[in-house]
């Protein structure tokens, strides 16, 4: 199974340059890295990414993540994927742009 997490271009290269990620700001301050599954990534994108351009949307692979990945209610009491460990470069397994169209984000085909 793919989980996902998006990206502001600037971070992704911050990401792929150091080989490793404590993630976004939001993460930091909450001590664990925001995930989604394809169910939840759009309602994701819109609700923390509505009108900005430039994203990354990157796969990642729950088995790889190991016991650092937990499921915990969030949004509307929804399990989501929180990882209590730095990603590093070896855990993506793609990345792809997430461009901006007139009505939100345009996914790549087969992830939502």
């Amino acid at each position: 199974m793919l989980i996902y997490k998006i990206f502001r271009r600037a971070e992704w290269d911050a990401f792929r340059q150091a080989g490793r990620s404590d993630g976004a700001p939001v993460d930091l301050a909450d001590g664990y890295i925001h995930l989604s599954t394809a169910e939840q990534v759009t309602g994701t994108a819109a609700l923390h990414f509505a009108g900005q351009s430039d994203l990354v949307l990157v796969a990642l692979s729950v088995a790889a993540l190991g016991d650092a990945l937990k499921w915990e209610p969030s949004r509307g009491g929804a399990l989501f994927p929180h990882l209590y460990r730095p990603l590093v470069i070896g855990d993506v397994v793609w990345d792809k742009s997430l461009p901006l169209g007139a009505t939100g984000h345009i996914f790549p085909e087969g992830v939502v």
